[in-house]
């Protein structure tokens, strides 16, 4: 499922949620939030975020909802704790980046909760997914 805006993360999750178990082709239990920028770093441009779960193929999906396949490339991931993602972000992009002999990639970013990601928990869990390219 698709929304447009930052401010309808909630909104997609309470729609998609209810609807998730429709999806039949399954590969396993996670959940999957991507983000596809059209200008990375201006975030006063609207962004398109989904979200998902990863399929064994791309038949049979629910009307209502699209498919999205992630473009293959290079993916800096990193292990979010807790309840902070924009300070998680920020230590990413302030202090990995610019010392890890990378840059941002134009390709969707994404963050997959597994088994330990406990919504509204301090104690959550979820890996981020970045897109890299060697500079």
């Amino acid at each position: 499922m698709l929304q447009h805006q930052f401010e309808n993360i909630v909104a997609l999750w309470k729609q998609f949620m209810p609807k998730k178990h429709l999806i039949k082709n399954t590969i396993n239990n996670e959940l999957i939030a991507l983000q596809v920028y059209s200008d990375y770093g201006n975030f006063k441009i609207p962004f398109d975020i989904w979200a998902c779960v990863e399929v064994s193929n791309l038949e049979a999906l629910p009307e209502q909802m699209l498919s999205f396949i992630v473009p293959e490339g290079l993916y800096a991931v990193f292990l979010h704790k807790g309840m902070n993602a924009g300070a998680t972000y920020q230590r990413i992009m302030s202090e990995w980046l610019p010392a890890s002999g990378y840059a941002i990639d134009d390709r969707p970013h994404f963050q997959i909760m597994g088994e330990n990601y406990k919504n509204g928990s301090p104690d959550s869990e979820e890996d981020f997914y970045v897109p890299v390219k060697k500079v």
